[in-house]
């Protein structure tokens, strides 16, 4: 399956998380956020610019482009 960065998803793409490109600080703290692998991740706000908007677990969180160049997701089809 194709895995991509979750920061090259538009808005509304659904994905799952598939891992991290990052150290052992990075990961435990996105683990800590509710990026698990396995975890499905709804992209809210995107504008190529500043944080992104992202809904995981029930919650929406904003994290930045650089965190989310770094998490590594599977895109679901539509």
């Amino acid at each position: 399956m194709v895995q991509i960065p979750l920061s090259n998803l538009t808005e509304g793409a659904e994905a799952v998380v598939v891992g991290f490109r990052g150290g052992a600080r990075l990961m435990q703290k996105l683990a800590d956020m509710g990026f698990v692998p396995g975890t499905a991740v709804k992209v809210i706000k995107n504008q190529r610019n500043g944080p992104m908007m992202v809904s995981i677990r029930g919650i929406t969180l904003g994290i930045g482009r650089g965190v989310a160049m770094k998490i590594m997701v599977e895109p679901r089809n539509r």
